[in-house]
């Protein structure tokens, strides 16, 4: 209905939404029905009501011509409020709120913020605003909403009620699938009117309608207002002397499109100029917007259009005076009655309108142009290369497409269209990522380096062919290599040692709008060259791979050479790269997503990721829900990794958790057994063996047959910290070894180093103590100390645990826990100074080791690592420290807790467990992983008295 429609019926509703406006609490409210059902009145209600009681009411619509602009609604609704921040009495916004709102209105060039980031600042903001003035949001036509906008309101509708004051009031049609469906926000179902409400309604506006026409209409609106209102103005205004059911249109067809029709019937009744500028206003979307001039950009002023107010398809605002449609199915009708050429002509007055929107401009270039026009697909290659580095790498994949469509030569097209697979590709949308490449290639080649690159992913990610994908993508690089006019490539030999013939420190790599194309796919091969060689993991491949670096001479950007040198085999080419990853870490928000997690899985091979973690918290979930979803997953590893090092175990496992599930989603194999040999490897530092040895078979079963060394060496660090856990010490050598000989680091196996300890405590404990020092000594003259902080506390550790005397090794001790970092690595630490208490007490007596135990076993407790915490209190005992046992009414056993505890301790194996009380075997592993901390003890043998103490204690008086 127009502004001022006397509302009938919907008591319910008007009360509902009366008390929603009027309640002290800040809540959220979805309106959910048909089109034309009265949503959008009683949003005007709400909005009255809102206004006389004193709330200042900001009002926004979803467009449809603007659902793939991101944060094109949320625009409008901040805008407004951002526009007023100086008002008197009005707290100012948090530097954080201040920066992730800067970032999405393109006041800075810093990446958009996460939905959660962002959905936190603008709780900042709503609630700044309401401190001076209640505050309602009203949106209407939620269902057009665009992604980015639509997951940000429904994270601040969840969290309303901390924010006295601030109310969002949110209109869907129930026939269209929007973001919303999933936001979890309180709904109020909008109906049909009432059989006497809909016959008041359409009495008190058509009194004059014939019996016969009066019943048609009735029946035909079935209580839709819009319909009531419509459908006798229609018949009326027909010429001839047609029936009525004929002047209602066909039977059966959805009622909305029949309303749709009858104002194209209108809308074909006026001047070409006056429905020019219905169209223009339409696919700008601003005449949809109520307080249009709270627009940050300013929008399309329809002139010359009072024909269209006097036949009812547009409105004047009320508290504006702004012309607005009458309703969204105007809006559609206009844009499809419209012919070809007239929306073309709409689109290019809009794009001269926001020529300063480098992304709206792009989206109305592409609509109005048809014949190639470089300029125009310039226009979209410049926004798709935007909305990567803002989190829309879906976009940018549409946008790429429709450059290459509009470019003039042949060779531009294969370029976007390969950049478009290329993107596809770290979206995950590897079968897009395949058409797009094929669509590139040269007609009768298979060789075009979009299509490998395609092929080359899918191979990788889906199968984990590290083989076949090698050669592949090393025959792509020397084609484009070779057909670079045979210019001759100097030779720049990759180090087989640290020296100081070792390139220098790469360079952080600006972006390179204007490189040269093949340049650019050059890059992005040698990339996803290194990448499968990481994934190899054999020095075979590494060879081959410095080979093509060797080759391409000049070509060889400065990352190319830190990804090798770091991905490859920290020990031999690592030297020195710390400061180089930390220098082009400075520039993160100017890189492409994929090129930030290339740079964070460097810093991690250098233990140096910490300081990118918070800038991969902020972005991750963006590239998760619109963006780079293969990069989103591995910034998830990543987080995971940087997690576990800290000691955050429990975090470390649910970011792992939601890896997986996303990994194993999307088809991604590689990606699901890497966060599959994460998880395992968490749970074996905690002591939960049979969880650890369940991954990890699965893990190497599908890593060794396909030659995955990356993993197989997971695999296999796995197996051995897990046999150190549960104190089987030859188990753990015979894993240890199966990673590097004692004594030396085998060359590309990124595994060698990381479990320099694992391999000395297992030799130790099996009577290898000559094969342990000489693993100890290869460290320290391999320079591990100077290669990162975690291998020089670790090597530090192994030479005080393999010292020949007592001097060298409290000299060695002193040195790793002295280490600046070593508090980043609360494991390592706690078992270095457990190592160093076990031997400090042997040769000077319990007191001394007291000073070296304490601190190792409450670490140990903290992180819940049970086995080895249980052999530091075993040590305390032994150094004459009394037990503290905890008293077992404050970590009771469930009833099924206690008995699994039982038959366990009666010795009967897991499977003969669930044979007995009808669980699965793991089910009763993972019930002896509660009950073991619970009873504070490490094994089953220790269950007996565990459970016996408890029943003393519970018989006590």
């Amino acid at each position: 209905m127009e502004p001022g429609t006397v509302m009938v019926g919907r008591d319910g509703e008007r009360a509902r939404l009366s008390a929603f406006v009027q309640a002290p609490d800040g809540q959220a409210l979805l309106l959910r029905g048909e089109a034309g059902v009265g949503k959008s009145t009683l949003l005007d209600l709400a909005a009255r009501i809102a206004a006389g009681d004193g709330h200042l009411v900001i009002r926004a619509t979803g467009v449809e011509a603007e659902t793939e602009l991101p944060y094109a609604g949320l625009h409008q609704l901040l805008y407004p409020l951002l526009a007023d921040g100086g008002q008197p009495g009005r707290p100012p916004l948090n530097a954080a709120a201040r920066t992730a709102l800067d970032a999405v209105f393109d006041r800075t060039d810093d990446s958009p913020p996460s939905v959660m980031a962002l959905g936190i600042a603008v709780l900042n903001l709503l609630s700044s605003t309401a401190a001076t003035r209640p505050l309602l949001l009203v949106l209407d036509d939620g269902q057009w909403l665009d992604e980015a906008s639509a997951d940000v309101c429904g994270f601040v509708g969840r969290r309303l009620a901390g924010s006295p004051g601030v109310k969002l009031l949110v209109a869907v049609r129930s026939d269209i699938a929007s973001r919303f469906d999933t936001a979890a926000l309180p709904e109020t179902p909008v109906h049909a009117l009432a059989d006497a409400d809909a016959t008041r309604l359409l009495d008190r506006h058509h009194p004059q309608l014939g019996r016969h026409l009066r019943g048609l209409v009735l029946e035909t609106a079935r209580g839709n207002p819009l319909a009531l209102l419509e459908l006798p103005a229609h018949t009326a205004s027909q010429p001839g002397d047609r029936a009525p059911e004929d002047l209602l249109g066909p039977h059966g067809v959805p009622l909305p499109r029949r309303i749709q029709e009858i104002y194209a019937t209108r809308l074909a009744r006026l001047g070409d100029t006056v429905r020019a500028q219905l169209l223009t206003g339409a696919l700008d979307g601003t005449a949809a917007r109520p307080g249009e001039g709270h627009a940050p950009t300013a929008g399309y002023r329809m002139r010359g259009v009072d024909e269209a107010v006097g036949c009812g398809l547009l409105v004047v605002e009320p508290a504006t005076g702004n012309l607005v449609f009458r309703h969204p199915l105007v809006r559609s009708a206009v844009v499809q009655l419209a012919a070809t050429d007239e929306r073309r002509a709409a689109h290019r007055v809009l794009a001269h309108l926001h020529r300063e929107n480098p992304e709206r401009r792009a989206t109305h270039l592409a609509a109005a142009t048809v014949d190639p026009d470089e300029e125009v697909a310039a226009a979209l290659e410049t926004a798709a290369r935007s909305a990567t580095r803002r989190g829309g790498a879906r976009m940018a994949v549409s946008w790429l497409t429709r450059a290459a469509e509009l470019s003039e030569n042949r060779a531009d097209r294969s370029r976007r269209l390969g950049d478009a697979a290329y993107v596809a590709g770290q979206a995950d949308r590897l079968g897009q990522a395949r058409s797009l490449a094929q669509a590139a290639s040269t007609p009768g080649s298979d060789d075009n380096p979009a299509a490998v690159l395609a092929d080359a992913y899918l191979a990788l990610y889906q199968n984990g062919d590290v083989r076949a994908t090698h050669r592949q993508v090393t025959a792509a690089i020397g084609r484009l290599r070779d057909g670079d006019a045979g210019r001759p490539f100097p030779a720049r030999p990759f180090p087989a040692q640290p020296s100081p013939a070792q390139p220098s420190p790469p360079q952080p790599s600006p972006p390179r709008p204007d490189a040269d194309p093949n340049g650019e796919v050059l890059d992005r091969l040698v990339s996803l060259l290194l990448a499968v060689s990481q994934y190899a993991g054999s020095r075979t491949a590494w060879h081959r791979t410095h080979d093509v670096l060797t080759s391409l001479g000049d070509l060889a950007t400065e990352r190319a050479w830190l990804y090798a040198g770091t991905w490859s085999d920290v020990v031999r080419h690592g030297a020195g790269l710390a400061e180089a990853v930390e220098r082009a870490a400075a520039h993160l928000q100017h890189q492409d997503p994929w090129d930030v997690t290339r740079l964070a899985v460097s810093a991690y091979h250098l233990d140096v990721l910490s300081p990118l973690r918070p800038y991969l918290e902020r972005v991750v979930d963006r590239e998760l829900d619109t963006g780079a979803t293969s990069s989103g997953i591995v910034m998830l590893h990543l987080v995971m990794l940087d997690q576990t090092a800290l000691g955050q175990w429990d975090a470390a496992e649910r970011t792992g958790q939601h890896a997986l599930a996303l990994a194993t989603e999307t088809g991604n194999q590689l990606f699901a057994h890497q966060t599959r040999a994460y998880l395992a490897q968490l749970a074996a530092v905690r002591g939960r063996a049979q969880e650890a040895r369940d991954l990890q078979a699965e893990v190497d079963a599908w890593a060794r047959p396909r030659g995955v060394g990356f993993l197989t060496q997971l695999a296999d660090g796995i197996g051995a910290t897990t046999a150190l856990s549960a104190g089987d010490y030859e188990t753990a050598f015979l894993y240890a070894i199966g990673i590097t000989a004692p004594g030396a680091f085998r060359p590309y196996a990124h595994q060698a180093s990381r479990t320099l300890l694992d391999l000395v405590e297992a030799a130790l404990h099996t009577g290898r103590a000559e094969q342990a020092r000489a693993h100890a000594l290869a460290a320290r003259d391999a320079g591990l100390p100077d290669l990162s902080p975690r291998l020089a506390l670790i090597t530090h550790g192994a030479l005080a645990m393999t010292a020949d005397d007592d001097g060298e090794a409290a000299e060695m001790y002193t040195r790793a826990q002295s280490h600046p970092a070593a508090e980043r690595f609360p494991f390592e630490l706690a078992r270095i100074r457990l190592a160093h208490g076990i031997r400090v007490r042997r040769a000077q007596g319990g007191a001394a080791a007291r000073t070296f135990l304490t601190p190792a076993a409450e670490a140990l407790d903290r992180l819940g690592a049970t086995a080895w915490a249980a052999r530091a209190h075993a040590e305390l005992r032994a150094s004459g420290v009394t037990p503290h046992t905890p008293a077992p009414t404050a970590v009771p056993l469930t009833w099924q807790e206690r008995r699994v505890a039982e038959l366990a301790a009666a010795g009967l194996t897991n499977k003969e467990i669930g044979e007995r009380i009808r669980l699965s075997p793991r089910t009763v592993s993972a019930h002896l992983y509660r009950v073991f901390p619970k009873l504070g003890v490490t094994t089953r043998a220790a269950l007996r008295d565990a459970l016996t103490r408890i029943d003393h204690h519970s018989a006590a008086p």
